[in-house]
């Protein structure tokens, strides 16, 4: 199914979003201005974006510490995602859990964590639950190809695939786990090839071609749907910013970073929505605009705003167990 002029228009709105919040924050903590601690997700944004436009609201999605982007996509908004960032009481978690763990379930984003590889299991127990109770209901769960190598991610596949699970695992492979290259901890080549093992698709596409992404997801997420149990898709794409904010990078040659972002996403798109006359150049310059204006507004609201106070110490400290989300 193609994606239409209105669809590919937001996408663009998305990714010029998630951008323009992380080129803020970059020069926030650069500059002394910010004090917290990030992990970029410059580069990546048609992934998120198409996540964004392909989930459903009651689908639930599960990210990681570089998921900013992913937040944005989900509808998080810029407050609660700065103010968490930021340790103020208008945060996700009213500042208490920081950037690592951000998650608004009213949104559907369930988890973010700061384990590696510690998303799939749980998105594997919220899309048993989505079928036990009935519901067409999909869990989408994102991560990086270093996830892959961990036992938690394969227990996961196994039983997601065993029990057809409407489970979408999607990898932003940005080719480094932290530091370390794929090559040097994966003997296969792609990751879409680990499916076979568990007897689900693997798919791999061009994670910064917003409309590829796209095009794949939304396959995943009807087999899901559908009955037809989970997809591992694999999103080929690269991280401009390095493993942490403030990462000297040394470990990545120049000229495959140089390579990198000659393919930015952005510049490609916009390229895209102007030659195939979706856009003009004013509405996404007025796009573009209006984004930085929506993070500088969300970024001194958060500021502004009070840390958690001393209350806030006997609160979330226990569950209901009379109340299960829906």
């Amino acid at each position: 199914m193609a994606t239409d002029s209105g669809s590919q228009r937001r996408l663009y709105e998305l990714m010029v979003l998630m951008k323009a919040a992380d080129d803020r924050l970059s020069k926030g903590i650069a500059t002394g201005e910010l004090l917290c601690v990030y992990w970029p997700s410059r580069g990546q944004e048609a992934i998120a974006a198409a996540l964004g436009l392909c989930l459903r609201p009651d689908d639930q999605l599960l990210t990681t510490y570089r998921g900013l982007h992913d937040l944005i996509g989900k509808g998080v908004p810029l407050l609660e995602i700065f103010g968490e960032m930021l340790g103020r009481q208008v945060g996700a978690s009213r500042g208490k859990g920081g950037t690592m763990h951000i998650a608004r379930p009213e949104s559907g984003v369930m988890l973010s964590t700061g384990i590696v590889g510690a998303g799939p299991p749980v998105a594997v127990g919220l899309a048993l639950a989505a079928k036990r109770r009935g519901l067409d209901r999909v869990t989408a769960v994102s991560f990086g190809d270093g996830a892959t190598n961990t036992g938690s991610f394969h227990e996961a596949a196994n039983m997601a695939a065993l029990w057809d699970l409407p489970v979408v695992l999607v990898c932003q492979n940005n080719q480094y786990a932290e530091m370390t290259p794929t090559e040097h901890t994966m003997k296969v080549e792609r990751v879409a090839d680990r499916a076979l093992a568990y007897g689900m698709p693997g798919v791999r596409v061009d994670g910064n071609d917003p409309l590829a992404v796209v095009a794949s997801l939304r396959q995943a997420l009807e087999r899901a749907r559908s009955g037809g149990g989970p997809t591992l898709l694999e999103c080929l794409t690269f991280r401009f910013r390095g493993h942490y904010f403030g990462d000297p990078m040394a470990y990545i040659p120049k000229e495959q970073l140089a390579a990198a972002q000659a393919a930015d996403p952005l510049p490609r798109f916009r390229s895209h929505l102007t030659g195939t006359g979706v856009c003009t150049e004013g509405e996404l310059d007025d796009i573009e605009a209006a984004a930085s204006a929506r993070v500088e507004d969300a970024l001194a609201a958060a500021l502004a705003a009070a840390p958690p106070s001393i209350d806030e110490l006997d609160s979330d400290v226990y569950g209901d167990p009379t109340h299960c989300p829906a």
